[in-house]
């Protein structure tokens, strides 16, 4: 078990809650819903990616090697890199500031830190001698 990415994913979790509470009843009267999208897509990520790190964290028990330990990583990057991006680009739109829209080209690095987190997940698991 890798404890450090179990307690990271539980306090994202905690975290999502929040942001998700927050999209619901503090932001969808303020922005427009394209806006509001950008929002949601982070935070349902954002949830996907929490369970993913959960998963990383049960499994490293029984695959302990550095692909799960990278998946772990790059699922925590992603997280930063996708959805903080979009937190971002949701706050700035909501303020009326559309120089900063250059942060939605940081969107796709974390989309690909995602990919390849999952892709060596699956090696960890399929390389692991256990």
């Amino acid at each position: 078990m890798h404890k450090s990415y179990l307690v990271t994913a539980a306090l994202l979790g905690a975290f999502t809650v929040a942001l998700g509470a927050f999209g619901s009843h503090g932001l969808k009267e303020k922005v427009s819903s394209d806006v509001l999208n950008i929002f949601e897509t982070a935070v349902r990520y954002q949830f996907y990616h929490v369970f993913a790190l959960i998963a990383v964290g049960v499994l490293f028990q029984s695959f302990n090697n550095t692909w799960m330990l990278w998946s772990g990583k790059l699922f925590i990057a992603g997280i930063i890199l996708f959805c903080g991006s979009l937190y971002c680009l949701t706050y700035f739109k909501a303020i009326g500031n559309s120089s900063m829209n250059w942060l939605g080209a940081i969107t796709p690095l974390g989309g690909l830190s995602f990919i390849a987190g999952w892709v060596l997940l699956a090696i960890g698991v399929w390389s692991s001698r256990a």
